[in-house]
């Protein structure tokens, strides 16, 4: 969630200009931080206006170097640190700005609290399917579509719209089929929540990807998918970034289920017993409901075609394309059975 590159690349002085150049940035750029680099491009350090104050203070002048007054301690981040963590190194250090460094320390980013804090608009589309029938959620789903069914006060599928919301997405579209003019009348075109909402009609079930054939115009740049009976507190634009930042034509979020066998296991070669484990845990990634595709994954799909994601992913690898995990790790729940669904009615 750094600066566009065009703007942030304004704020970079070389190491040898002077501390008058320093403040002539500062002052056009007004982002109150100037990212010094040397001739590699690697950052040497940051100058902030109570640098330059301090520096004028103890006898620098105008012509004076700005290595002399470079803060060469300058807390940075790497590309793939997350909101959260860097929201969490500024407040710890009482800082607005941290650069962003590669692994050779080229800059190649910066965070600004304002930004970080406000997430931009983001103009990529994102695709709820609400179509299940939930048969397991029954009798809850007999008068009710999954999506509709309320999670403190509201909808399944408000939660998911207004979280997604927040992180800048603004344009919906919700793939229905079983109790489908529910989910039509409740959010109508999108504007009580002030977000656009489509739809896609499927006419019989097409499983948790063949729904994505229907898409019309096919979306012009790097999408979102989520379940609509997903309860987690993902962050959809950073799935999306991670998605772009790997050049994957589909990501799809994982998260760790462990396992504890219920009883100590005996390790054998023939009828030799070599070794015991007591009660094991097994670990394995599982598939949280929650993608990001690029647009040209759709080619892999036929119209009216049953199709599930699993599916959809073996046929991208098939191709050759690329294919990602995202490791998750915040709260999720899948809500599919009656026991998932009464232990969230009061959340």
């Amino acid at each position: 969630m750094s600066l566009s590159e065009e703007f942030w690349r304004q704020a970079i002085i070389s190491h040898e200009a002077t501390v008058q150049q320093a403040i002539t940035n500062l002052n056009q750029v007004g982002i109150k931080i100037v990212l010094v680099v040397n001739a590699a491009g690697e950052l040497e350090g940051t100058i902030s206006d109570g640098d330059i104050r301090r520096a004028l203070l103890k006898g620098a002048n105008f012509e004076s170097s700005v290595s002399e007054i470079i803060h060469r301690n300058a807390l940075v981040a790497p590309p793939d640190m997350t909101r959260e963590l860097v929201i969490q190194l500024m407040r710890a250090n009482k800082i607005q700005q941290i650069p962003v460094v590669d692994e050779s320390r080229r800059v190649v980013g910066l965070h600004l609290w304002d930004e970080i804090t406000t997430p931009a608009e983001r103009p990529n589309l994102m695709l709820i399917m609400a179509g299940g029938m939930g048969k397991r959620l029954r009798p809850h789903t007999e008068n009710c579509p999954k999506p509709l069914l309320p999670v403190a006060g509201k909808p399944m599928l408000e939660h998911i719209i207004e979280r997604a919301k927040l992180e800048g997405f603004s344009h919906f579209v919700l793939a229905i089929h079983y109790l489908g003019h529910m989910i039509e009348e409740y959010f109508g075109n999108g504007e009580r929540l002030n977000v656009r909402i489509d739809y896609l009609r499927e006419q019989s079930p097409l499983g948790t990807a063949g729904a994505l054939a229907l898409l019309n115009p096919v979306p012009d740049a790097p999408f979102v998918v989520t379940n609509g009976d997903i309860i987690t507190d993902i962050r959809y634009g950073e799935l999306l970034d991670f998605h772009i930042r790997h050049e994957s034509s589909a990501t799809m979020a994982v998260r760790v289920y462990e396992w504890q066998h219920p009883f100590g296991v005996v390790q054998t070669q023939g009828v030799d017993i070599v070794g015991f484990e007591e009660k094991p845990v097994a670990r394995s990634h599982i598939n949280a409901g929650v993608y990001a595709l690029n647009p040209d994954a759709l080619a892999v799909l036929n119209k009216d075609e049953h199709c599930d994601m699993p599916t959809l992913f073996e046929r991208l690898q098939a191709k050759d394309e690329r294919t990602v995990a995202y490791p998750m790790h915040e709260p999720w729940l899948d809500v599919g059975r009656p026991d998932d669904y009464l232990g969230l009615e009061g959340v």
